[in-house]
């Protein structure tokens, strides 16, 4: 267990340093922009959509840091094809390590982005505009039960981001960032007291925070946000105990169930409103996870990797339509996941 990064990458290819150089220039000369206020606080859910087999073909492409081979998981990708992702599976000797990916996607063009001074670092989302969000932790403990505190970089400072429910923090504290779009508006999660999730919002250029609620629903869980003000999340659906996903535009809300799932989240949006993430079918031993995409034209479709059927999740989407998200293989390691739209 080091306190320190790990070391730099080797030195990049002449086309993953100009688009390296881009994305830190453009870190540097961000101004804060005037966000978009924070929406749909006491929306009524609709009733959940219906499924639809899409036609949409994928290609895939496994993407793991050699630091790790045993654990990645990719968690966001921006228009540029920036893959937000970590390495390390958290137990202990084996901490998380953030990073940023860039095309063409080798072994050199994975650049460490870790919380300074922090022992463990996701990098769970990032925008258009230079912007990347996360949670770090200062332990890493047996049990796995670690403290977690928000941030967002911009600018090139980090910046920790936590919001307290009325409740209290739990114990240890939760704290989450999960996405960002381009009015650098920050969406993410805190624990309370009770352990139950509260989701928000978070102005970067004003530090202001909004809690997000939807009437009848609880443990909410925001995971993404369009540049349209568009969120993207999962919460406890009480009239049948089960975990929903949900989109929530304007006062609207649609709530995302995949048919026959025991549980579906929704972890990420587009600026067409696609929607990515998981669904379970199942429980127990015999759970399995599927990925899926959602539109509100066609629905449903199940997206697995090749290599993890049964135990895939997409993460996030891009205005391409891009796909990133992980699966656990035959060996048991969980492999980075990149899914390029063929049409």
């Amino acid at each position: 267990m080091s306190l320190s990064n790990p070391p730099a990458p080797a030195r990049a290819t002449t086309t993953t340093s100009r688009r390296r150089t881009r994305w830190a220039a453009r870190c540097q000369r961000l101004a804060l922009a005037g966000a978009v206020s924070a929406l749909g606080v006491g929306a009524v859910a609709a009733p959940a959509v219906a499924s639809y087999h899409g036609q949409t073909h994928y290609q895939f492409r496994t993407l793991n840091n050699k630091r790790d081979l045993t654990f990645n998981q990719l968690l966001g990708i921006n228009k540029e094809g920036i893959i937000a992702g970590y390495f390390g599976s958290g137990a202990q000797g084996h901490p998380n390590k953030g990073y940023l990916l860039f095309p063409p996607y080798h072994q050199n063009d994975y650049l460490n982005k870790n919380f300074p001074h922090s022992v463990q670092t996701q990098v769970t989302g990032l925008n258009d505009r230079g912007v990347t969000v996360g949670f770090w932790s200062d332990m890493n403990n047996a049990n796995q039960m670690n403290d977690n505190f928000g941030f967002v970089k911009i600018n090139g400072h980090f910046r920790n981001v936590n919001f307290t429910p009325t409740e209290g923090p739990s114990s240890p504290p939760v704290n989450q960032l999960l996405g960002v779009n381009d009015h650098d508006i920050a969406v993410g999660f805190a624990t309370d007291a009770n352990g139950n999730n509260h989701g928000y919002t978070y102005n970067v250029a004003t530090k202001k925070f909004r809690e997000i609620t939807i009437t009848g629903s609880s443990n909410l869980t925001t995971a993404a946000i369009n540049n349209h003000g568009d969120i993207a999340g999962f919460y406890a659906n009480p009239a049948d105990q089960l975990t929903d996903g949900f989109v929530l535009a304007g006062n609207s809300v649609t709530t995302l169930a995949f048919p026959g799932a025991t549980m579906t989240q929704a972890l990420g949006i587009n600026d067409s409103d696609e929607v990515v993430g998981v669904y379970q079918l199942g429980s127990g031993s015999s759970a399995t996870m599927h990925g899926f995409t959602w539109t509100p034209l066609h629905g449903f479709q199940t997206v697995d990797d090749p290599h993890g059927k049964g135990t895939t999740t997409i993460n996030g989407v891009n205005d391409q339509g891009r796909l990133v998200g992980f699966y656990v293989d035959g060996k048991g390691n969980t492999d980075g996941m990149l899914a390029t739209p063929t049409h």
